[in-house]
């Protein structure tokens, strides 16, 4: 692409540079018009075609880590390369380059990235109806109950699935669990009753 013109604003006729970036008024050498006109430098760059909308590097720019000949925006908070707009991955308030990203992904080291989550309420939920289920284990509710009843309530507000987000595995925990923790103390007091009464 050739260089861009600059006309005059009165007579459209093409200017010299000897009537841009002058520090006084200048005579336009076709109408005489007065003019001041500030250009920038860009004007006069070559510029590539096809470029995707990206910022080409020019002599003097820091260009893109992965992309050489794309501009640098700003470097990656995590390892300090530099990234064009297309390789800046935002997070958070911080801007990450796509390697350090996946490597945050894969060591857990970016807490804020989520790539999985411990479903407390199916845990809190397991807890208590799976010895409810099996005859063999349902005297381990007197443990379990009480530890589902925790677990529901302690992890209430932690981040539920990504996919399928509900509370009503805790309601449902929390419901059974204290209806177990009832039962066995109905049957606890029973017997404290009945061991006092023959005493």
């Amino acid at each position: 692409m050739a260089n861009a013109a600059i006309y005059c604003p009165e007579c459209r006729a093409e200017l010299v540079n000897d009537v841009v970036n002058q520090t006084d008024f200048a005579p336009c050498p076709a109408c005489g018009t007065l003019l001041q006109l500030s250009v920038f430098p860009a004007i006069h760059r070559q510029h590539a075609v096809g470029t995707g909308g990206e910022r080409i590097m020019v002599d003097g720019e820091s260009g893109c880590f992965f992309h050489p000949l794309k501009k640098a925006v700003l470097p990656c908070d995590s390892c300090g390369r530099f990234l064009c707009a297309l390789c800046d991955c935002p997070l958070d308030g911080k801007h990450f380059c796509p390697t350090c990203l996946e490597t945050g992904r894969t060591k857990g080291t970016i807490k804020s990235l989520d790539n999985r989550r411990t479903l407390y309420g199916e845990l809190a939920l397991a807890l208590i109806v799976l010895p409810l289920v099996t005859i063999v284990f349902f005297y381990l509710t007197i443990i379990t109950a009480p530890i589902a009843l925790f677990v529901a309530i302690r992890y209430w507000k932690a981040p539920q699935s990504l996919v399928r987000p509900n509370r009503s595995r805790y309601v449902i925990a929390i419901i059974v669990a204290l209806l177990v923790i009832g039962g066995w103390a109905t049957v606890f007091l029973g017997l404290a009753t009945r061991h006092h009464t023959h005493g």
